[in-house]
């Protein structure tokens, strides 16, 4: 008989006793910096938020001192130790004041220049917490009174007004719904004055912070506006911006949203020029150029305002057709939701059968797996089995993985062009990968008895053909062999 682990919970732990809890508390303590922190403010918290607030100075200070550069070894802990920043602040101090916390975490949040200039942050963790802390004050922005939340635009500003990394912008979004109307617009004057005055004093060499405080100080108005439920004053700030930057399609959702759907058409169709562009792992094996990433969202917000303006097939139209250039699943969705009823089964073979008569055949393919149709997935893989490349590595093992336990000789087919191209280039670091595709395809002909007949008619080779035909071709790369037996 085996027994279940017995399971943590409130309960249970108190069941330990004071004492040996104590206990354990202290161990974990000397082990865990970031716990340790936690724990001595859980003990200042019992004698008020002011011996929290003093503790959780202290760490700021040092913080806000302290210049020297944090190797890449001490990284996790420097990230964990300013978590338990932010947890004492968002826990121990905002349960006993809410007032407290926001200033506490504002003046955290404006260290982060400080903190970037000291760490390597390319995995993007150290900023998390800083997006975490500024989630946070959102929430702890609710429950101050009204008068504290009214200074909070002047402490904002103080704060983050000469910030050059974005977050004044991203505490603006957080907290503007909260804030009372009479803030709102005073912190809208004010930003306003400002970008008046910076336009006046800028010079010709300094063009571009200009352009950049500008666009900031913009960004934060259109946060006001938006809690404000202020649109015509988005749209006006939205136009400030140049062309190239603008939200357009952000703005013909709030139009539509607002039932001003005649607007919101002529946002949705403007395109603004960017040099933005996006390819997917099967567009780079189809060779596609690079294209617009923001397009099926266009198509999206444009069919569902010509369906507001009741021109249901003007936005059917547009569906199909950007579903037929891009073979977008979610694109051939939303037209298959909008069909009546019964209808979407003529319209899935057409557009099935116009995937498989793509030239984009690894769209087609991701298209197919997406939908999901594994059978006619696994149709296109044997159709054209010569014609995989087996350096999308990327992209193709995942696609037999899911095949293997229904579509055996589909599977097949992309572990062969895998183990073909490794050792075709003799790309010894995959040697490995190579192998374990191999250990799969054995794995698969167990099942060749049920499907001899297909593969036979499909023109591929039985296992132990194949494994004859690697060791003719590459039977002197000792690397990969001796990785085969070992598997």
């Amino acid at each position: 008989m085996i027994r279940r682990k017995s399971a943590l919970s409130v309960q249970s732990l108190v069941a330990l006793g004071p004492e040996r809890l104590a206990q354990l508390v202290l161990d974990e303590a000397g082990r865990n910096a970031p716990f340790r922190k936690l724990v001595n403010a859980a003990l200042a918290a019992s004698k008020g938020p002011e011996a929290v607030a003093k503790l959780i100075d202290r760490r700021l200070a040092a913080l806000e001192k302290a210049r020297s550069f944090i190797d890449w070894d001490k990284a996790r802990a420097f990230r964990d130790d300013l978590r338990a920043t932010v947890e004492t602040i968002t826990g121990e101090l905002a349960s006993a004041s809410a007032a407290l916390a926001v200033e506490r975490l504002l003046r955290f949040i404006t260290t982060h220049e400080i903190v970037f200039e000291r760490i390597d942050d390319s995995s993007g963790h150290v900023q998390g917490v800083y997006y975490d802390a500024i989630e946070a004050l959102g929430t702890i922005v609710e429950k101050l009174a009204s008068d504290e939340a009214d200074l909070l635009p002047e402490r904002i500003m103080a704060a983050l007004g000469q910030s050059s990394h974005g977050y004044l912008v991203d505490v603006a979004e957080a907290v503007a719904s909260h804030l009372p109307e009479p803030s709102l617009r005073r912190w809208d004057r004010f930003l306003l004055q400002r970008e008046t005055e910076e336009r006046k004093t800028q010079k010709d060499n300094a063009v571009r912070a200009y352009e950049f405080n500008a666009s900031q100080l913009r960004a934060v108005r259109q946060a006001i506006a938006v809690a404000r439920n202020d649109l015509d004053g988005l749209i006006a700030l939205e136009k400030k911006k140049p062309a190239n930057s603008r939200d357009t399609i952000g703005i013909a959702e709030r139009l539509l949203d607002a039932g001003r759907a005649k607007e919101a058409l002529v946002w949705a169709r403007k395109k603004p020029a960017t040099s933005l562009r996006y390819m997917s792992e099967a567009d780079l094996a189809d060779g596609v150029a690079p294209h617009d990433p923001t397009v099926p969202r266009r198509i999206s917000v444009e069919a569902a305002i010509l369906t507001a303006l009741e021109d249901i097939p003007a936005a059917q139209a547009l569906r199909w057709s950007a579903f037929e250039e891009s073979l977008n699943a979610d694109i051939l969705r939303d037209y298959i939701a909008a069909l009546p009823d019964f209808e979407e089964f003529e319209v899935l073979d057409r557009a099935f059968a116009h995937a498989l008569s793509s030239s984009r055949r690894y769209q087609a393919l991701a298209f197919l797996m997406e939908w999901p149709r594994l059978d006619l997935a696994a149709h296109l893989v044997i159709r054209d089995q010569g014609n995989w490349d087996g350096g999308r590595y990327c992209m193709l093992p995942p696609i037999a993985q899911a095949l293997e336990y229904e579509y055996p000789l589909a599977a097949t087919v992309i572990y062969r062009a895998l183990i073909d191209n490794i050792l075709a280039r003799a790309r010894s670091k995959a040697y490995g990968h190579a192998a374990r595709y191999l250990t799969r395809l054995v794995a698969l002909a167990k099942d060749a008895g049920s499907c001899a007949a297909a593969a036979k008619e499909a023109g591929i080779s039985d296992h132990a053909a194949y494994v004859l035909s690697l060791k003719a071709a590459h039977g002197r790369k000792s690397g990969f062999w001796s990785l085969v037996k070992s598997v």
